[in-house]
């Protein structure tokens, strides 16, 4: 059979002709569970915290950023914008991020907030959250941002820090991105 009478078998069982675009298709569906703050916390950094990162809750930017200065303290440090050459030679990457997902603890990051470098570069990645972004999970973000990429060039979720086990099936942190995460979240 050629394959001109099997695509025309599947579109005649499809009810479409030739040419014809296929239909827009349905509306999603997502029923993101309903889950107060504080659980959302308490999950997100259990989820987190189960993976070897760290997390810290705090009570406004300038405890996020004297928790920040404490961490770095006095290593060579990127933010959102540094160069090329000084990610490469950073020790600590600080960013913010988008969205956290609190069911895998994962961060949500955007390719037009942060340079994804400063993520992923730099052995430490330090990033800054605000609680009233931490939702639910996937279900719930996809509701906000249904067609991401109509919005971005690139969406990377951080579960954690970096770790492989392709090599004799051993564990190996700080591989193919940074080996230690901190999270901080901010009311």
């Amino acid at each position: 059979m050629s394959r001109e009478a099997i695509l025309g078998k599947v579109r005649s069982s499809l009810g479409r002709k030739a040419g014809a675009p296929p239909p827009p298709p349905p509306a999603v569906r997502l029923t993101p569970p309903e889950r107060d703050l504080e659980t959302r916390i308490v999950q997100f950094r259990a989820a987190l915290e189960a993976l070897a990162a760290k997390t810290v809750v705090v009570a406004s930017q300038a405890d996020a950023d004297a928790y920040v200065d404490s961490v770095v303290a006095g290593r060579r440090t990127c933010g959102m914008n540094s160069t090329r050459e000084e990610v490469a030679a950073a020790e600590v990457g600080v960013t913010g991020a988008d969205y956290g997902l609190a069911d895998t603890g994962s961060l949500v990051m955007l390719a037009c907030t942060d340079p994804r470098l400063v993520s992923l570069l730099p052995p430490l990645h330090i990033a800054v959250l605000p609680v009233a972004r931490l939702l639910t999970g996937l279900d719930e973000l996809l509701t906000i941002v249904p067609m991401p990429a109509d919005q971005t060039s690139s969406m990377v979720l951080i579960t954690g820090p970096s770790r492989t086990a392709d090599i004799e099936q051993i564990l190996i942190r700080g591989v193919h991105g940074p080996g230690e995460l901190h999270v901080v979240l901010t009311r």
